[in-house]
């Protein structure tokens, strides 16, 4: 019997794992020798001794919760822990039984520290990400988000973990937003474009991209990495402008050239009918403002069909918006508008002086025109830098609806009964070349607000396309 036992002390003494077995009082009852290596004590000190006695620093760690729940459940456990005490990570396996307990552990410190290593990889990786990084449950709700997509949507991440995806998307968006989420839920990767709402409350278009998180193979979740295309949506919108831009410009010559010749006649003949006639009858003035309606298209189509070399020099922007409030000031009181100006202290800007003129007769005559029941028309130039000015013309008018709005500017789009649209599209042609801006902004029945945006040292080309 002393053999066999010898025997067993032997062989266990030759297993590469550390293994020491407790009696149910807590005592050490066996220790081989890698256990004696691993715990830096010899064996003989450790016999008949308690191990929360010997080792009081695990009291408060995972083996003593585990140990315990071993021998209460009469099964075995398995779990990782570090044992400060000998700066090492085990990986632990103990077995119960009617005796006690036995225990199998071993050193993981160097493959722990690897996984930390590479997790540490990971994590930079997400949160060093200059793009929106985020991972949600099946669920959609955010689990994690980084700097980047904070910056993006405005909101800490205290402010948006645990709650869904679907409080930041733009309810128009929002039903492809969920197609794309399920398809990723169900293991596909989606990528797809989509729209949030900031905390500020402005509209941030994004490209979005799902990528289904795999674990054990099952799906947990969903990645999303958002890139914020505004400016890739602006220049799109700029590409289309002109294109369509310059198939009126082709269009228009054509058009301008076609009836320019009979209109000339027509006019002509007009004319001669009047001087003809005793008495004129009444429907001739009708006739006579209808040719002069057509002229005035034809002029509008040779303008964006047709170069016009212009130089550019320095202006005084005050002094042309006085210019055009006293042309416009007559037929503001017709209508019962009050024109109310507000000038800061401009700087000459270099422009073209009949150009900027016309840009403000344009605006400042479809805010009069929206405002048939008379109200208040508020006109100011504001200086936003030493190197940038705004002229803003607000209407208490009838506003223009949200979704025509980014229609503004477009060839023959208009919300007038008898209007071409030419008008706002030469005024976004100038502006353009000034490498100035437009915002529009409206509210129905409260009205619209229109800033250009100027330059004030923009130098323009030798020539360029009125």
């Amino acid at each position: 019997m002393i053999v066999n036992d010898l025997n067993a002390i032997e062989i266990l003494d030759r297993i590469t794992d550390g293994i020491f077995s407790l009696n149910r009082d807590w005592n050490f009852t066996h220790v081989n020798k890698e256990a004696s290596r691993l715990l830096f004590r010899n064996r003989e000190d450790l016999l008949g001794k308690n191990v929360w006695i010997e080792f009081p620093e695990a009291v408060e760690l995972a083996f003593f919760e585990m140990y315990n729940k071993a021998m209460k459940d009469q099964a075995p456990v398995a779990f990782d822990a570090y044992f400060l005490p000998l700066h090492t990570w085990f990986d632990v396996k103990a077995y119960p039984s009617e005796s006690g307990l036995t225990v199998l552990f071993k050193d993981i410190t160097e493959k722990k520290q690897e996984a930390l290593k590479s997790e540490q990889h990971y994590k930079s990786l997400f949160e060093q990400h200059p793009d929106a990084v985020y991972s949600f449950d099946c669920e959609g709700n955010y689990l994690s988000v980084n700097k980047g997509f904070e910056k993006l949507v405005g909101y800490k991440h205290k402010e948006i973990l645990n709650s869904t995806y679907e409080r930041l998307v733009d309810e128009k968006y929002l039903t492809i937003t969920n197609d794309h989420f399920k398809k990723a839920a169900n293991g596909v990767t989606q990528n797809y474009d989509t729209v949030v709402i900031h905390k500020e409350g402005h509209k941030v278009p994004i490209n979005v991209t799902n990528i289904p998180i795999v674990v054990d193979g099952k799906i947990v979740g969903v990645y999303g990495i958002a890139k914020d295309i505004t400016l890739q949506k602006h220049s799109e919108e700029v590409l289309v402008r002109s294109e369509k831009l310059s198939v009126v410009g082709q269009l228009s010559a054509s058009i301008a050239h076609e009836i320019r010749n009979p209109l000339t006649s027509l006019k002509g003949f007009m004319q001669l009918l009047k001087s003809s006639l005793v008495e004129v009858p009444s429907y001739y003035d009708i006739m006579t403002d209808e040719i002069s309606r057509i002229e005035s298209i034809t002029s509008e189509l040779l303008m964006h069909a047709k170069p016009q070399a212009h130089s550019f020099k320095e202006e005084d922007v005050l002094e042309i918006t006085d210019q055009v409030v006293v042309l416009l000031t007559s037929e503001a009181l017709m209508s019962n508008v009050e024109i109310i100006t507000n000038y800061d202290s401009i700087p000459p800007i270099n422009c073209i002086s009949n150009q900027i003129k016309q840009v403000l007769i344009n605006v400042i005559k479809n805010a009069i025109e929206a405002m048939p029941k008379g109200g208040q028309l508020q006109i100011a130039v504001k200086k936003m830098s030493e190197e940038e000015i705004c002229i803003r013309i607000a209407d208490q008018g009838c506003g223009i609806p949200q979704e025509f709005l980014e229609e503004i500017g477009m060839p023959f789009y208009t919300t007038k009964e008898k209007g071409t649209g030419l008008g706002m599209m030469t005024t976004y042609k100038i502006v353009e070349t000034h490498g100035g801006k437009i915002n529009i902004s409206s509210e129905e029945n409260k009205g619209t607000t229109v800033e250009v945006y100027l330059p004030v040292n923009y130098q323009g080309n030798d020539s360029i396309v009125a």
